[in-house]
């Protein structure tokens, strides 16, 4: 469920970052900016309340908000995407990559409460 909330999160911040390139011609997308917006913080907050780990989370939702962000308003805005930004976008990814594989080798800190308990 974490996952999907997250999937939802970098969805509506995408939708919402395309939309308030839209209302600059169509102030109507405004409410898309503000609706996605919302959505995207709320599903943000809700998947780490279900324990994903936030450097993950806001790396991923991040990460994939730009490339997708650049990559649609490529072919939705016909605005360019040079290869030195597909090679950033690239390192973009491959950055976040490295912080979700480096998460799964680091062990989980011990509960608060279990140390208060001891103590």
């Amino acid at each position: 469920m974490k996952w999907f909330l997250l999937a939802a999160a970098i969805s509506t911040e995408v939708a919402a970052s395309l939309s308030l390139k839209a209302s600059l011609t169509q102030p109507a997308f405004l409410v898309v900016v503000v609706l996605g917006y919302v959505a995207a913080f709320t599903c943000l907050s809700l998947a780490l309340r279900r324990g994903m780990p936030l450097g993950v989370a806001y790396g991923i939702w991040a990460a994939a908000g730009v490339a997708l962000t650049a990559l649609l308003s490529a072919v939705i805005f016909g605005e360019p995407l040079t290869p030195l930004m597909l090679g950033g976008i690239a390192l973009v990814i491959a950055g976040v990559l490295c912080v979700e594989l480096g998460s799964h080798r680091t062990p989980a800190p011990a509960p608060a409460a279990a140390a208060v308990e001891e103590g």
